[in-house]
């Protein structure tokens, strides 16, 4: 009888480990300096202030919008990154899901670095571990869902990456940058992930796309339920027409 109780403890936690999914961000901070975007405001493109960066610290930066503007995400703690490139981490955790999100604030000037980090962990490489109470989360390559999120830098640079030929699984990605099917679809074929929300044309990377592609992928719904959540979330905060924001977004290849 003991034997069968441990066997059963066994399997009952691998299959409350196996419900829990990660979920990793990569923001490219706004740098008017260092990228070639249109500059916008000083105060919000300096790519080494996260406080007040466009994409992080702003009101529609990812810190803010999952910290302060919606309910269905908590913050854990703020994670301090070995790595120099990312100048702040933090750890969210979905409210009602066993869902868990890292989001990574890279120094605008290494935005070369930030992508390329992405690349490779959607290609199944570099996975990052934290524990959590009892728990040992798999972020990068070990992530279910990654999320690019700032400016094209494909539109400027050129990334050199050795990819696997084989991944365990297929790891489902959104990227949240001008016209990041026509630039990212190359690397991201090669990487063998999945594209379940990218752009056809010029966009404002905010995170309440980012927030509305992530509700439907929790929910596990379909790319295109994803790619008319990431529409509406983008109609109703840029009032740019619905048929817009349906034409901007798109899901698979």
């Amino acid at each position: 009888m003991r034997i069968i109780g441990i066997l059963i403890f066994i399997l009952i936690s691998k299959v409350s480990f196996g419900q829990t999914k990660t979920i990793h961000v990569f923001v490219a901070l706004c740098d008017n300096i260092n990228q070639g975007i249109v500059p916008v405001p000083k105060s919000i493109g300096n790519g080494q202030d996260p406080k007040n960066n466009l994409y992080w610290g702003a009101g529609y930066g990812v810190k803010t919008f999952f910290k302060v503007k919606t309910r269905d995400w908590e913050l854990v703690r703020n994670i301090p990154s070995k790595d120099s490139n990312v100048l702040e981490r933090l750890l969210f955790k979905h409210v009602t899901k066993d869902v868990y999100m890292l989001a990574d604030a890279y120094d605008g000037a290494k935005i070369k670095t930030s992508i390329e980090d992405f690349l490779k962990s959607s290609n199944g490489q570099a996975p990052i571990e934290i524990k959590e109470k009892e728990s040992v989360l798999s972020f990068g390559g070990g992530s279910d869902l990654l999320a690019y999120v700032g400016h094209d830098g494909l539109m400027d640079f050129e990334v050199s990456i050795s990819y696997k030929e084989s991944v365990a699984k297929q790891i489902d990605v959104i990227i949240l940058a001008c016209y990041s099917k026509s630039y990212f679809s190359p690397e991201i074929k090669k990487a063998k992930a999945n594209p379940i929300l990218w752009t056809t044309h010029l966009m404002a990377p905010e995170a309440y796309t980012l927030k509305a592609a992530i509700d439907g992928w929790v929910r596990n719904e379909s790319g295109n339920q994803i790619d008319e959540r990431a529409a509406q979330s983008y109609h109703k905060y840029q009032k740019c027409g619905i048929r817009g924001a349906r034409n901007l977004f798109t899901t698979d290849f």
